[in-house]
């Protein structure tokens, strides 16, 4: 059991790095939106998980910190994005700085 849990966990490290790495560099925004927006409710199912008691000492302790690193996966995300996003923001036009009427 053990090491076909690592042989899927391996595979999956594998066909996820090579789809992130396919995508081009305008996709990045709304793909990290949408994995946000998913990852959200992975925490919603650990979180009901956690609430419902897990069996087992272990199952605890991994459950809370697969919570505590989704969550912060899930808000450095929204920065990141959030950041990105003020990239294309219009900036203020500058003020005259000649400071004075009339010339």
């Amino acid at each position: 059991m053990l090491v076909e849990s690592l042989a899927i966990l391996v595979l999956a490290g594998f066909v996820g790095f090579a789809v992130i790495s396919k995508v081009p560099n305008t996709l990045h925004t709304p793909l990290m939106s949408g994995t946000n927006a998913i990852h959200g409710i992975v925490l919603l199912g650990g979180l009901i998980v956690l609430g419902l008691g897990a069996d087992g000492v272990l199952n605890k302790i991994l459950l809370v910190i697969a919570i505590a690193f989704g969550t912060i996966n899930v808000v450095g995300g929204f920065l990141v994005t959030d950041r990105m996003l003020s990239m294309f923001k219009q900036k203020p036009a500058p003020k005259d700085s000649e400071g004075g009427e009339g010339k």
